[in-house]
Parts: structure tokens; sequence; C-alpha cells
């Protein structure tokens, strides 16, 4: 599909631009807030830690 080079085709661009951003900035928010849930799965012991460096 080819938008128009006129006031139509960037008001139309500006909406599937707006969109797709709410899109991406919805994606960022869910891998942001995924990260607390990772940092339970993968708690580290440091005393386990200091005992398998030596």
């Amino acid at each position: 599909m080819v938008v128009p080079d006129s006031l139509y085709g960037a008001v139309v661009l500006s909406f599937v631009d707006f969109f797709l951003s709410i899109f991406v900035i919805t994606g960022i928010g869910f891998v942001l807030a995924a990260f607390p849930l990772l940092n339970k799965l993968g708690k580290l012991d440091d005393e386990a830690i200091k005992k398998s460096s030596h």
C-alpha cells in the first residue's frame, strides 16, 4: 500500500505510527515487568558462590 504524499497521507501515517508506538511501549513494559520475576527465579546465594570459587 502506497501512502499518498498529501495531508491525508500524513494523517494516515501519523495514526499508524501512533498505534505502532503504543505496541512497542507496551512490549517494553512487559519486558521491564518481567525482570523482578526473573530475579526471583534465578536467586543466587552469596555463600554458595564463595564456597564454589575456592
